[in-house]
């Protein structure tokens, strides 16, 4: 193209002339338009299509495959008319991919946008396309056995209407939670309460430190989590072909309410056998594969498995890109392994918790081979690098698919990635850096930007490169080049609306869903701001509630600014009259260390309930009211209390991510 001669010749020029004033390619040359594919662009997908069978139509039979009915209305909405999910917000994917969309990725997303209510087998049903993940209803005795009530109370509860609009009206008589992570239980009060479980009998069953496990994650790292989950989950972005079309392992998370009805029953195991509302259940204990508390479980009548999500037709990730702890893939290989070996000879079909269920037990039994294969291959060809000497980067780019990878759709890069879950898997076992030495200590962008920008003959010449790079395909060195003038010269419009359209590029080629909208949620961010209005969903009432007491305390305490603490050292009591708690907060120059039980000569008490603290946390009452009405008491030193919130920072969730 034109300006790429013209930035070569200006490069040229100014090494001649150094003294010279260089053009200013700000004016010179614009960004591309935003929401369109580069040529470069459409022929990496171009060639991703002609490298994998998309005329096989088998899966989208499998995905209509038992088809019910469907919510007719247009949108699922909250009590205050807000829309929760959108129901017609995927109709645009219609007909081939456009050449903003990874083909691959485009069939995917077709194929997780189907929504209704499913047959699965005799007495199992699944809702499916109305949220993140997926609901399954099995027929008992007396009632509907629910797994996994979605993420928020709104969509449960719609989706419980349509079963029981389709099939009749039953009452819940019991619920099983496969794992510890909010978009599989978030929308249990939606359908069950604790009255229920009082006055009803309803069991709630969950995976072995489920209680533990379904917190602490939106806790003490929860903010910083969520900031990127929504970057990782396109909720900043449009549905559209130039925007986010799935996520890969379901079509979007929705807008509601997250709550949290805690378990009656906890289980560990694998093998565990229950009769649940006349239905014969096998659990298999699975923590430490895509959860830390985690099950599947084996319905023998039926001859069904219901995978959680160990086990679906997409490659899972080792380490999410909204941030968790990091998993274990040879466990989730060998846990796989293990059904396979227990199960595979007896299971009709296999469903999961996103997407959609595979049925025949020779297609079970390829699926579960290859979901075992794609965990153990990951490992080991990354320690087959690593112990060969290859750093973390290294390793990462020299895995290439596996034959079986290429050969179907049900272990591709819809989620995870080779890519990262290869550095997952060397960060699993070395850490976080690569073994370079130079990579240990690395000084911070915001330091090495303007250095490498200077390095680089100036503002004008790292332009002009990363143009240069953008203009040959090379949409990875581009960004790299265009990010450390970002930040560098984070007011710099060319910049930032160069990297976008580099990001952009890269979102438009991603086989992920997950990558695809992190790349199109930060080119967003560069030209137009970080939007307002984000909103941690996990922080609710229900979830605050199940919340232990010492671990509330830790996430303040990861709030604690040293510098805000002008007072020497102090002890606070806080005593909760309604759990029959107490925990000493012990209030430091640098730290703040929570500790369960009252400390003698402490500089305050501070007596309240455990519900009424929640609400002040919340915001949903004025703590000095509550001290005015008597439900909180303070004894001692009323100045230590008051020392301690005012030492905590405020956390905001709109902090910047792609800029400075």
């Amino acid at each position: 193209m034109r300006f790429l001669t013209i930035a070569t010749l200006c490069l040229v020029l100014a090494s001649c002339a150094e003294h010279e004033q260089s053009p200013d390619v700000t004016q010179v040359w614009s960004e591309p338009p935003a929401g369109i594919a580069t040529e470069a662009t459409r022929r990496v997908n171009i060639s991703v299509g002609e490298a994998l069978p998309l005329a096989d139509q088998s899966e989208y039979a499998d995905a209509r495959r038992g088809f019910v009915a469907r919510i007719e209305a247009g949108s699922i909405q909250n009590d205050d008319g807000a829309v929760v999910w959108d129901i017609p917000q995927f109709e645009f994917l219609q007909g081939p991919a456009p050449d903003t969309v990874n083909p691959s990725l485009w069939r995917q997303a077709q194929l997780t946008a189907e929504h209704g209510l499913f047959e699965v087998a005799d007495g199992v049903w699944q809702v499916r396309g109305y949220d993140l993940s997926v609901m399954t209803i099995i027929k008992g005795d007396t009632g509907w056995i629910v797994t996994d009530p979605l993420t928020t109370i709104e969509t449960a509860a719609a989706a419980m209407a349509l079963v029981t609009q389709s099939l009749g009206e039953r009452p819940i008589s019991a619920v099983i939670y496969t794992h510890s992570h909010a978009d599989h239980f978030g929308g249990a009060r939606g359908i069950v309460s604790e009255e229920d479980i009082e006055q009803r009998g309803v069991e709630i069953f969950a995976p072995i430190g489920f209680s533990d496990h379904a917190v602490s994650e939106n806790v003490v790292a929860g903010n910083h989590m969520a900031r990127r989950a929504a970057m990782m989950f396109g909720d900043t972005i449009a549905r559209s072909a130039d925007g986010h079309v799935s996520s890969g392992l379901g079509p979007a998370l929705p807008r509601g309410t997250v709550s949290l009805v805690l378990p009656t029953e906890e289980i560990a195991g694998r093998g565990t056998k229950r009769v649940i509302d006349g239905v014969e259940v096998e659990f298999i204990d699975a923590a430490g594969t895509e959860a830390p508390a985690g099950l599947m479980f084996y319905l023998p009548e039926k001859g069904a498995l219901c995978a959680g999500d160990v086990i679906l037709p997409a490659m899972h990730n080792l380490l999410t890109l909204r941030g968790a702890k990091v998993r274990d893939a040879l466990e989730w290989s060998r846990v796989i392994d293990y059904v396979l070996a227990e199960y595979g000879d007896k299971i009709d079909v296999i469903l999961a918790s996103h997407n959609w269920p595979t049925w025949g037990r020779d297609n079970v039994q390829q699926f579960l081979k290859n979901q075992r294969d794609i965990y153990r291959y990951i490992h080991d060809q990354t320690l087959r690098q690593a112990n060969a000497g290859a750093t973390m980067t290294e390793a990462a780019e020299a895995i290439d698919e596996p034959a079986f990878m290429r050969d179907g759709f049900k272990t591709r890069s819809y989620y995870g990635t080779l890519n990262h879950n290869s550095k997952a898997v060397f960060q699993f076992y070395y850490g976080w850096w690569g073994g370079v030495p130079a990579e240990y200590n690395r000084l911070p962008h915001e330091t090495t930007a303007p250095r490498y920008v200077q390095a680089m003959g100036g503002a004008e010449a790292v332009l002009a490169t990363g143009i240069s790079a953008f203009e040959k395909g090379d949409y990875r060195w581009a960004a790299e080049i265009f990010n450390h003038l970002v930040f560098a010269e984070p007011g710099n419009k060319s910049a930032l609306g160069w990297l976008a359209a580099a990001y952009e590029q890269l979102g438009f080629q991603a086989e992920s869903g997950a990558w695809r909208s992190y790349y199109l949620a930060g080119a967003s961010e560069l030209r137009n701001g970080v939007p307002e209005g984000l909103n941690a969903q996990t922080r609710s009432a229900d979830l605050l509630r199940a919340i232990p007491t010492l671990a509330l305390f830790d996430a303040m305490a990861v709030r604690f600014n040293p510098r805000k603490m002008t007072r020497d050292p102090f002890v606070v009591n806080f005593v909760f009259g309604d759990t029959d708690e107490a925990v000493a907060v012990h209030v430091g120059a640098d730290l703040v260390v929570p500790r369960m039980g009252r400390e003698e000569g402490a500089s305050a008490t501070i007596t309240m309930d455990r519900s009424v603290f929640n609400r002040v946390l919340l915001q949903e009452v004025d703590m000095r009211m509550q001290v005015v009405q008597g439900k909180i008491r303070i004894e001692g030193d009323r100045g230590a209390p008051t020392a301690f919130f005012q030492s905590l920072d405020e956390v905001e969730l709109g902090f910047p991510v792609v800029t400075p």
